[in-house]
């Protein structure tokens, strides 16, 4: 397996965005479906996300920049010699040379002979004489083999770094992503086109519900896995915002203007939704701020369908008009009845 920094065309001191856009232009350039009948371009494409894999987790690239883990993210061995974790005396972590081993294993019963024949047993780290196996000398000498203490069915106590790598060897890692789309697509239930960071383009059908900032998952969608199946894709829902309609909700509100002659003795008047334009009665003297509500006219939830708030906005001319400003002096002289009531007085 290359060096992951090879594989992606990077200096190691390159910055993560740096080391992403350089796996979305190779991932790109060598999906195999961007290269029918090249019979390398699975290989390539596999490599360059295996690279990515590592190089694009902080934590794993700082693992293998440390040498704990090599090119396929496995964990390096670091104990006896001719690993990779020797010190400066040629020996382990632990700095015991190999002969020290037998003098150790001698005075846990056994004899310097002895020592090839300290065996563990899966009955609670017993040895033949029936002495307790010192887990603790064992995990100072071997470190642990990465940190961890977890037994396995032979009493034999492995690292955590093994048990991490086993578990997360199986399955890709996440991809992140977002999807803009506009309120009449979220209210038909249309499919929307989502472009990947690992190259692929699915197809999103936008569940009943969906709500802006919700994010679906995509089992399988995200950064395959040299060994399972790949990770999932997490894609974030962003509304287009609407020139008409404001969003709260499973509900819309929309501002209707009116002019003074609708507001006062009322009118029929189209009104648009996400679905096509519908009629509504203005009542007679409606006042500026009316609300009419339309039921089952916004957006879809998981059990039914929003209602569209229609706010009636009286719209006075912007130009003088010589009658209608007759008939206001008129209503002034007369004395009318101060809409705001005595508390305003």
């Amino acid at each position: 397996m290359r060096d992951p920094y090879d594989v992606l065309g990077v200096g190691r001191s390159a910055a993560d965005s740096d080391i992403k856009k350089a796996y979305r232009k190779l991932a790109k350039a060598n999906h195999p479906d961007q290269n029918p009948g090249d019979s390398g371009a699975q290989a390539r494409f596999s490599e360059i996300n295996n690279a990515y894999e590592i190089l694009g987790d902080k934590d794993k690239r700082g693992q293998f920049d440390r040498g704990e883990i090599d090119a396929e993210g496995k964990p390096r061995f670091q104990g006896f010699a001719g690993g990779q974790g020797y010190n400066q005396s040629g020996y382990g972590q632990s700095g015991f040379a190999p002969e020290d081993f037998a003098d150790i294993f001698a005075g846990m019963g056994g004899g310097r002979s002895g020592a090839s024949g300290f065996r563990f047993s899966s009955g609670g780290g017993r040895n033949q004489q029936g002495q307790e196996a010192d887990d603790d000398i064992l995990s100072s000498l071997f470190g642990g083999f990465g940190g961890g203490r977890a037994r396995s069915s032979s009493g034999f106590s492995g690292g955590a770094g093994q048990q991490s790598a086993g578990a997360s060897a199986g399955r890709g890692v996440d991809a992140k992503a977002e999807v803009a789309v506009t309120l009449e697509e979220v209210a038909e239930g249309r499919k929307s086109r989502v472009d990947l960071p690992t190259g692929k383009s699915v197809a999103l059908t936008l569940p009943k519900g969906v709500v802006d900032g919700q994010t679906i998952r995509l089992q399988g969608q995200g950064y395959p896995s040299a060994t399972g199946r790949g990770g999932d894709a997490l894609v974030t829902v962003k509304f287009v915002p609407h020139p008409l309609f404001r969003v709260e909700g499973a509900d819309l509100h929309l501002d209707l203007p009116l002019s003074l002659d609708e507001a006062v003795l009322g009118a029929k008047i189209p009104v648009p939704t996400l679905s096509g334009k519908v009629q509504i009665t203005v009542p007679a003297r409606s006042g500026n701020g009316k609300v009419l509500r339309l039921k089952g006219k916004g957006l879809p939830t998981t059990s039914g369908q929003g209602d569209l708030l229609v706010a009636l906005k009286v719209a006075l001319p912007e130009a003088a008009e010589p009658e209608l400003d007759a008939l206001m002096r008129k209503w002034r002289e007369a004395g009318r009845p101060s809409p705001r009531g005595a508390a305003f007085s």
